[in-house]
């Protein structure tokens, strides 16, 4: 108290001198024991987490250690065993994990489910908020004030202050530093010394090995069983196809389930809303434990990262573009170390000439020429060399927009793709997939054919199918790869979608769509279907014949599979006239010693002898 009446009281622990004034009197305050715990509740819904916190505990409680000596200095946070109890002469050191991840992923969630699991093995809990660095420092303020050290040490740091009461205590103490930017913002509080366990979140990935824990998206089962218990409905089968569409992200597995319990729309209804208004839809609905939505929750990761390395963002955008397995980024950039970014694109008008996919009116071509020049600069935006490559990278991990990169591949979440996308207008989207394209394209080989080729197709084919529009020259060779490598029924699907894609863009007698027309035919039969294969023959010959002239090349070949699988229906005779027609045929416009005129003739042998007209010797 100050002024004309003060009172002054001086003491130490619980005995108190007290010195009086006129009538003011005041009485020692006793000490009130404390356990010191500030942690949000505990999340209500927690599927699929049970094996992440038995990690947890285990990363923390596993192995002690202890470092002996009065004149030891603990020089910053360490990773390592603790004594569990101090006991004089030693400092234990405490044991730090790092629960890391994708925005949304439940990192908190999983922090705060395993402190009040294990809320009564220790004496102190208290959760940080450890965004903001003066936001924490505040905290530490508080915690101070709590532990009783303002009057203790007046005008000391009150990290400091904590720090030190929290070396000297002898029971075990939990620390959670929640939503912590990077390992540099974080180091200066994490507590140095003391019987303790720190658990940290963080959405960056760029923590020591032996402290990160990365959490990965749920599994499918948990993450169906999430939509349903949050839905509280009971259709397991649409909650699967759900949980697969939103990548079993629990920020929109809870925010998905929420909007459908406050409106009553069913699982399979909102499915469908969401193949169709899918950003709509992402900002609708509030998950339990989150401020934000999905639309929002990774915006400030966007915008550091567009303002602090615009290399990175752009890098971001192409792999949007891409399927949302692992995309070989190396392998796609190490072309931009090649050629330039024109250079490129005029090697993917020459491919799509080759195939017959250009445009053929001069409008048309006026206009791609000037949408393909947007998307010249646009590829320039990209890192070129592997330095420029891997820095943007680590600009990426480090706010966890991506995944853990592994031989030069790194995974996307399909949400992050998704909301990369819709920030940006149309006319950016466009050109940004039109990049992608052109990048996919130059990496694919030009014979499909050949085993050799395979290993690349088949690590690019989830990006084809996704990156590429079902009329481009890649989507052929990818379709020519899965039958040659055995996978007919794939390659007939795909025939099938570039049929009816190619007749849509140039037109039903267009070479090119007739050439998808022979292919889907040969895959049909390969498959098995040797009528539905020679009918698709016979439909097709006609108009090649009208088209392209009955001697074209095209025209023979169809010509010889039509009389092949007339032989494979069981009428080997009909099919030895038609053989028998078609070899001087191909003999006088390819010659007699062409590969595909000795085809026929072998042809003509084998058909000739099953339909009795030659001898073996004869063949």
């Amino acid at each position: 108290m100050t002024g004309d009446q003060a009172t002054a009281v001086t003491g130490e622990h619980v005995e108190v001198d007290v010195e009086v004034v006129g009538d003011v009197h005041l009485q020692a305050r006793p000490q009130v024991p404390t356990r010191p715990v500030q942690i949000q509740s505990r999340p209500p819904l927690l599927f699929g987490r049970e094996a992440v916190v038995r990690e947890l505990r285990g990363r923390l409680t596993t192995g002690w250690r202890t470092v002996a000596g009065e004149s030891l200095v603990v020089e910053g946070p360490q990773v390592g065993e603790m004594s569990p109890a101090g006991g004089a002469g030693q400092i234990g050191v405490p044991r730090v994990v790092v629960v890391h991840g994708l925005g949304g992923v439940g990192k908190t969630s999983v922090a705060l489910e395993y402190a009040h699991r294990y809320l009564p093995d220790y004496q102190l809990v208290w959760q940080f908020p450890a965004e903001e660095p003066a936001v924490l420092s505040a905290a530490f303020g508080r915690l101070a004030a709590l532990l009783g050290l303002g009057e203790a040490a007046q005008g000391a740091d009150p990290v400091d202050q904590v720090h030190a009461a929290l070396a000297a205590r002898t029971e075990p103490w939990l620390v959670i530093f929640d939503n912590a930017p990077d390992a540099d913002v974080l180091r200066p509080f994490l507590p140095p010394a003391g019987p303790g366990h720190v658990l940290v979140t963080s959405r960056s990935g760029n923590w020591p090995r032996e402290q990160g824990m990365e959490l990965p998206v749920l599994e499918p089962g948990a993450a169906a069983a999430l939509v349903l218990a949050r839905a509280e409905q009971e259709d397991a089968r649409a909650a699967v196809e759900v949980a697969g569409e939103l990548g079993a992200l629990p920020l929109a597995l809870e925010q998905a389930g929420a909007f459908m319990a406050e409106t009553g729309l069913a699982i399979a209804d909102y499915l469908d809303l969401l193949h169709r208004q899918r950003a709509e839809l992402l900002a609708q609905g509030q998950a339990w434990g989150y401020r934000e939505q999905v639309t929002t929750t990774w915006q400030l990761a966007f915008e550091n990262v567009e303002r602090s390395h615009r290399p990175a963002i752009a890098l971001l955008r192409l792999l949007a573009c891409y399927a949302h397995e692992a995309v070989p980024y190396h392998l796609l950039l190490s072309q931009l170390e090649r050629r330039s970014a024109l250079e490129l694109f005029r090697a993917d008008q020459r491919r799509r000439q080759v195939y017959g996919r250009a445009p053929l009116s001069r409008v048309r071509l006026l206009r791609q020429a000037r949408r393909r020049l947007a998307a010249v600069l646009t590829m320039q935006e990209l890192p070129r060399d592997a330095v420029a490559v891997n820095a943007a990278i680590g600009a990426l991990r480090r706010h966890s927009l991506i995944g853990q990169p592994v031989d030069g591949a790194v995974p996307v979440h399909r949400l992050v793709q998704a909301v990369t996308m819709d920030q940006l207008p149309v006319r950016q989207q466009r050109r940004w997939r039109e990049v992608a394209a052109v990048l996919l394209e130059g990496l694919l080989p030009d014979d499909p054919a050949r085993p050799e080729s395979w290993p690349r197709y088949a690590l690019l084919l989830p990006h084809i199918r996704t990156a590429l529009r079902a009329f481009s020259p890649g989507m052929d060779k990818a379709a020519r790869y899965l039958g040659a490598s055995g996978n007919h029924r794939t390659a007939r699907a795909l025939f099938m979608e570039i049929c009816e894609a190619l007749t849509a863009t140039f037109g039903q007698e267009h070479p090119s769509t007739l050439t998808a027309r022979h292919e889907l035919a040969r895959w049909t039969g390969e498959l098995g279907d040797a009528e539905a294969a020679r009918g698709q023959y016979a439909a097709l010959l006609p108009v090649r014949e009208r088209v392209q002239g009955p001697e074209h090349p095209d025209t023979l070949a169809v010509r010889h599979e039509l009389a092949r699988w007339t032989g494979e229906l069981g009428d080997p005779a009909a099919a030895r006239d038609l053989f028998a027609a078609l070899v001087p045929d191909r003999e006088r416009v390819l010659g007699a010693a062409h590969p595909d005129t000795v085809a026929a003739r072998r042809q003509l042998a084998r058909w000739a002898r099953e339909a009795g007209g030659l001898s073996a010797g004869d063949s």
